[in-house]
């Protein structure tokens, strides 16, 4: 947590100070326990996570309708840890993550529309409703990907592109406690380590593994060690300024020494996807409490107020413009038409040597085509 105190200019900035130093791992200093915050970054800050929990809410509720369809992993209770790090990322960063980004669809361009329309398989989503919750796609950003673990090699590989191309970027390469026991993350680190990859292996623990706590799951829960050779560090996960100084560490520490694990320690309200409850492996007094004592929104609200930093008419005018968006949203992408089947075959490759495509039989052709919507090309 951090504790929030006044600069001489409280209406403009305010001073954090984290009680709960970072954990760190093979690095003799760490990222700085004291950050700044202007009214307009807080205002923002506050936005961008209220925003996220408003729009998983309405997925779940689409869920529950049966208007999405397959698989849908919410991240509320996690806002902070995708809000912090995009608020250190630069223009020229990646991030790739696993299933659990609808938030951070969101945060790298695309309108809640965008990702809303996706989830119902519709034509105005971000992929054109043919990749769903689990495979939103935005400029620097790589999914969305829903084998476990499968995505952290994928991000060293970002990485060894931006290396390559010499353009100073970096890439947040993210996996949950779950997958923190896969052999190809093991294999990622050790070919970052030996090529010096500008990547920052994010282990976002929010202490279950689908229905496994992570004490059960791991023989070692220090997650921010587990690199090896590789520096390591933990953050408070519920604490949006705290993400955002060990991002901005850690983007330092890739570019000039080497890739760094970072261990984000948060905290999921629903259960790992919407067809589990949650509550047969963890008691509802426990997510409770969590609500009520780390929630990283009312956390993070009653830190600006009590700093001078904004009102709370100004927040709740803002939660009515966020409820009143991602509202509409929710109608638009419900109203919206789904593509038509002469698109189900357009690019499958970027390009395309065959001619046409096999369809679901061998007897079957396809003609592909191009929409020319790649933005990561």
């Amino acid at each position: 947590m951090i504790k929030t105190g006044l600069t001489l200019a409280p209406r403009l900035l305010c001073r954090q100070q984290q009680q709960q130093p970072f954990k760190l791992h093979n690095l003799t200093e760490g990222p700085p326990t004291k950050g700044t915050v202007t009214r307009d970054e807080a205002l923002l800050y506050y936005r961008q996570m209220q925003t996220i929990r408003r729009l998983e809410t309405s997925a779940g509720n689409l869920y529950k309708e049966k208007l999405v369809r397959g698989f849908c992993h919410l991240y509320s209770g996690q806002e902070a840890c995708a809000v912090g790090m995009k608020a250190a990322m630069r223009t020229q960063d990646n991030i790739i993550s696993a299933y659990r980004v609808h938030g951070w669809t969101y945060l790298m361009g695309i309108t809640p529309f965008g990702v809303l329309s996706e989830l119902t398989g519709k034509s105005g989503g971000c992929a054109r409703g043919k990749g769903g919750s689990m495979h939103m796609y935005a400029k620097n950003f790589y999914g969305g990907n829903g084998i476990v673990g499968a995505q952290v090699p994928l991000g060293a590989g970002v990485a060894l592109a931006c290396k390559y191309k010499n353009n100073g970027g970096v890439c947040l390469a993210l996996y949950g406690d779950g997958a923190s026991n896969q052999g190809q993350i093991f294999e990622a680190y050790n070919m970052a380590h030996l090529w010096k990859l500008p990547c920052i292996f994010v282990c976002e623990n929010n202490g279950y593994g689908m229905g496994t706590s992570a004490d059960r799951g791991s023989s070692n829960v220090n997650f921010y060690c587990r690199g090896d050779v590789l520096p390591g560090i933990w953050v408070d996960g519920m604490d949006v300024v705290a993400v955002k100084l060990a991002t901005e560490f850690a983007i330092n520490h890739v570019l000039n020494v080497g890739p760094v694990v970072m261990e984000v320690y948060t905290y999921r309200y629903s259960g790992h996807s919407m067809s589990d409850p949650g509550t047969s492996y963890r008691t509802r007094e426990e997510v409770q409490e969590v609500r009520q004592t780390r929630d990283p929104i009312t956390s993070f609200k009653e830190k600006i107020i009590e700093a001078g930093l904004v009102k709370p008419e100004e927040l709740k005018t803002m939660d009515n413009e966020i409820k009143k968006e991602i509202d509409e949203a929710t109608k638009q992408a419900k109203a919206d038409t789904e593509i038509g089947l002469p698109e189900l075959s357009t690019d499958v490759y970027s390009n395309n040597l065959e001619g046409e495509i096999r369809g679901c039989t061998p007897a079957s052709w396809l003609k592909h085509g191009t929409l020319n919507r790649a933005v990561n090309l």
